[in-house]
């Protein structure tokens, strides 16, 4: 049977494919939409209950504001929480790419260099144990009250995951994979370049990822510890005046910040490995 001779019920097998492609592109649109959908709606549905809750019981404003209150916060404090965000943006982004100037070189040592591993990997991993809470005013000591001690606590929260991952994923590559790069005639180095590192990147964009949402509480710890500046400061000024409002529209500027920063991430991965990025897609849609 060709492809244009008709099935036993009449269609060609053209026809039947490309009826299966339409089911499966209005599956795929109906689980992005849900994706999006189903959060905003449970958001949505919450907020409700919050703002009813908190008129409904009369509970006072500096313990529990109604949703509307916080927004009117947000809008007269816009400003503000404009120009505070920038401050701890900056430290999230300094902090975020020293831990990927630091981190990456560390794992690659680790990958190469056994002795190095077996010396520096106990201690990395004993030194996530240390309260990160508990350095910070040795920071602030050592640096005073500026830029520097809040991006070295942003690189030291966040650091940690992007060192791990690397290392992992360029030691996680099928055997098979390097014997073939060598029955190719490859050496080392395009080894490393051709196969293990476009094979590892998954995994490290994974750590990437992880860590950027780290470098934003190491921002905000290194601001309530010594800060005069910045969103983790203005949260403190605000619990310290009972502006329960302004506090929650803090949050929510912070919260912000981090998703975006999140989403710039993911673009990145999207760009440098769309394949594995649509391969992971087609499969949540699978699921869904």
């Amino acid at each position: 049977m060709t492809q244009t001779e008709p099935t036993g019920r009449g269609r060609t097998i053209e026809e039947v494919e490309a009826t299966v492609e339409r089911g499966r592109a209005r599956h795929a649109s109906r689980a992005r939409t849900a994706a999006v959908a189903y959060p905003i709606v449970t958001v949505a549905v919450l907020l409700v209950l919050w703002e009813t809750g908190a008129r409904g019981f009369g509970i006072a404003g500096f313990l529990l504001p109604p949703p509307s209150a916080v927004v009117v916060s947000l809008g007269t404090h816009a400003p503000l929480l404009l120009r505070e965000g920038w401050i701890t943006m900056v430290e999230i982004v300094l902090g975020y790419l020293l831990s990927i100037a630091v981190g990456v070189p560390l794992a690659l040592a680790i990958f190469l260099w056994p002795p190095f591993a077996r010396s520096i990997y106990p201690l990395l991993v004993s030194s996530q144990a240390m309260p990160k809470v508990a350095i910070a005013p040795l920071f602030i000591v050592w640096f005073g009250f500026g830029l520097v001690p809040k991006v070295l606590i942003a690189f030291l929260i966040a650091f940690f995951p992007v060192v791990i991952n690397t290392a992992v994923g360029l030691a996680a590559i099928e055997p098979a994979k390097i014997h073939l790069a060598r029955s190719m005639g490859l050496g080392p180095g395009a080894t490393f370049l051709k196969i293990r590192l476009p094979d590892a990147l998954p995994a490290i964009f994974g750590g990437l990822k992880i860590s950027i949402t780290l470098a934003v509480v190491g921002a905000v710890v290194g601001e309530f510890v010594g800060g005069d500046a910045g969103l983790g400061y203005q949260l403190m000024v605000a619990n310290g005046s009972m502006d329960t409002p302004l506090l929650f529209a803090g949050l929510i500027a912070l919260t912000i910040l981090g998703v975006l920063l999140f989403l710039l991430v993911e673009l990145a991965e999207r760009l440098v490995i769309p394949r594995a990025h649509a391969a992971g897609a087609g499969a949540a849609d699978r699921m869904g």
